[in-house]
């Protein structure tokens, strides 16, 4: 297969001169890991003491891996990326909150979301998180099946009800929602009532997708149960299939509380596992339906193989690449040149509450191997092609 992700025109087509300088000297930031961990606590600092950098956020790092503050702020960024057949997934980036009121906000900012999925092309799919919705400390509690007191009864009926009614206006607008993953220890809850959602909602059609991260080694083998279920019983699987995004953190607590890590041993049995789980679903689109979030160019490469092998069609409706905003343009925007179903994940939130979101992105890139080193030498190429 031609190697299409070396195409830096068509990659950064939309990028003025100005923004693909701005992305040059974010990621040569990036690529710098102790001034990334610096960069991390001065932020932490400044927001906490109050400090006007409100503004100097916004202008670099906010507005090149988010879509705005509000959903309304997203809709310029979307209909560009459209114009290059690249989707975009709004993703209310809003994270650890442990009161009830922004778990009632998130659900009504879903709601409305959905209405827009409805109403855009572009915007194939919403998104959220389960801590979103609820107390991580709930997740975990019922994962580690322990006896809930009546008061976190009524907490978690109030969260499995705000599944309940984004994954029900989905279904009744028919569009797709993605349920994005989080830590292993909090992780079962959230896949149970996932696939509540999925026997309640996925009858007819893919609406509800969770997420698989395939850095688990486990993760395979539910979803060839999860298959086996829905067969038998009657309902659509929709999955995000990823790498993971707490590889450390999930290490760590292993190795801090002895237990065996969750977490596959190397780089190359993770891939080696997103590569299985992707085949073993291609294989069964009469029942799962794909929406691959990976920036590895081999495992797309892959996937676009096996669809060539297999006859299915690039544009095939059960089998979506995805990628973050502000990251792996190459692969996106060159995918959708060539026919395939590609969307971009687009966050967005008050910058101040978006702030962990962005860090986690900034420790991503520094920690993935080559990650930032290959969107530096693709910049370089495009810098040197537009003659800057």
């Amino acid at each position: 297969m031609d190697q299409i992700f070396e195409n830096t025109a068509t990659a950064f087509a939309l990028k003025t001169d100005s923004e693909l300088e701005r992305a040059y000297f974010l990621f040569k930031m990036i690529s710098n890991e102790p001034l990334v961990k610096m960069g991390s606590v001065i932020t932490n600092f400044a927001f906490k003491a109050h400090l006007p950098v409100e503004s100097l956020i916004k202008a670099t790092v906010f507005d090149h891996f988010c879509g705005g503050v509000n959903e309304r702020d997203c809709l310029p960024v979307v209909d560009r990326m459209w114009e290059k057949g690249v989707s975009s997934v709004l993703d209310y980036s809003v994270e650890g909150k442990e009161e009830e009121d922004p778990f009632d906000t998130a659900t009504e900012i879903i709601l409305t979301i959905l209405d827009f999925v409805k109403e855009k092309d572009a915007i194939p799919y919403a998104v959220f998180k389960p801590t979103g919705f609820g107390r991580f400390a709930l997740y975990q509690k019922i994962s580690e099946k322990k006896e809930l007191t009546t008061k976190e009864e009524a907490e978690w009926q109030r969260v499995v009800n705000r599944f309940d009614k984004v994954c029900k206006k989905a279904h009744d607008l028919e569009v797709s929602l993605l349920i994005d993953g989080e830590e292993s220890w909090m992780q079962d809850a959230a896949d149970d009532l996932a696939e509540e959602m999925m026997r309640k909602y996925n009858k007819k059609k893919r609406i509800v997708f969770n997420t698989l991260q395939t850095y688990r080694w486990d993760r395979l083998p539910y979803l060839k149960a999860l298959h086996e279920r829905a067969v038998k019983d009657g309902f659509f699987v929709g999955m995000k299939v990823v790498r993971g995004a707490y590889m450390e953190k999930e290490n760590d607590r292993a190795q801090e509380m002895g237990y065996t890590s969750p977490i596959c041993k190397t780089k190359q049995e993770t891939d080696d596992n997103f590569n299985a789980t992707i085949a073993y679903m291609v294989d069964n689109l009469d029942v799962l339906s794909i929406f691959s979030g990976t920036h590895n160019e081999e495992s797309c490469y892959r996937l676009m193989e096996l669809m060539e092998e297999k006859g299915i069609a690039k544009n095939n409706d059960h089998i979506w690449f995805g990628q973050l905003y502000g990251m792996s343009d190459h692969i996106s925007y060159n995918l959708a040149a060539h026919g395939y179903n590609v969307a971009k994940y687009l966050p967005f939130g008050p910058v101040r509450d978006v702030m962990p979101y962005l860090i986690r992105r900034a420790d991503e890139n520094t920690s993935v191997a080559g990650q930032t080193s290959r969107e530096l030498s693709l910049l370089k190429k495009e810098r040197k092609r537009r003659k800057m």
